[in-house]
């Protein structure tokens, strides 16, 4: 299953890379141009989340620069999961990060909006807890804690998505991702039931979406 994963992966990487290479002129994947501005902003699905105290909450913050028509991205947040099961209480908390790349396909236009396809890798840290009840019929109820204290995760992402401007400086858009090849370390008390910024390893490809704000801040040209 993971060979087939990382195949896939990677022939999905090849198809976005060649792709990118045919769809403008030759002159213009020479190199990276001067940056021209710095994009930060938020994700409003995470927000509402935490608002509504579901059994998800946490934050993200998300920067890309514009160089031409590759963005850097840089992606942070913090994760927190409450779930209940049949006998018991799943928790974890932890932080994520993930860096990449996004390849825009509107570099005709001029507010610089946005359609791109790019990739991320991403990195958690987290301590995940659960808590349950035994009850067997001729022994007293037993009640088990086991904890990965120290958990660590890594993943890769395939992700597309728009960036529109607003107004000004303001943004809006989306992200979706494709994520897959998700490996732990520090699990020895139990498989890890969710990772914080991928979701649940057990699917094997799991999808992910946000709705994201955004404040661009143009740098002055000398």
């Amino acid at each position: 299953m993971a060979a087939s994963m990382l195949r896939s992966g990677w022939s999905s990487l090849l198809l976005l890379v060649t792709l990118a290479a045919y769809s403008q002129p030759a002159d213009s994947l020479r190199g990276f141009r001067k940056p021209t501005g710095l994009r930060v902003g938020t994700d409003l699905i995470a927000l509402g989340k935490t608002i509504a105290r579901v059994p998800l909450t946490g934050w993200e913050l998300n920067a890309d620069i514009d160089l031409g028509r590759f963005y850097p991205v840089v992606e942070l947040g913090s994760w927190k999961r409450k779930q209940p099961l049949v006998n018991g209480m799943y928790t974890n908390s932890g932080r994520y990060a993930r860096i990449g790349m996004d390849i825009n396909f509107l570099l005709k236009d001029p507010d610089k909006n946005m359609f791109f396809i790019g990739f991320r890798y991403g990195r958690a840290s987290y301590s995940e807890q659960v808590s349950y009840t035994l009850t067997p019929d001729l022994f007293p109820v037993v009640q088990q804690t086991l904890s990965n204290a120290g958990a660590r995760a890594g993943w890769a992402e395939l992700t597309t998505g728009l960036r529109v401007k607003v107004w000004r400086g303001f943004w809006m858009g989306y992200t979706a991702r494709m994520k897959f090849l998700p490996h732990t370390s520090g699990t020895s008390a139990f498989d890890s039931y969710d990772i914080p910024g991928y979701g649940l390893p057990f699917k094997g490809l799991y999808w992910g979406f946000n709705y994201q704000v955004f404040w661009r801040v143009p740098f002055e040209r000398h």
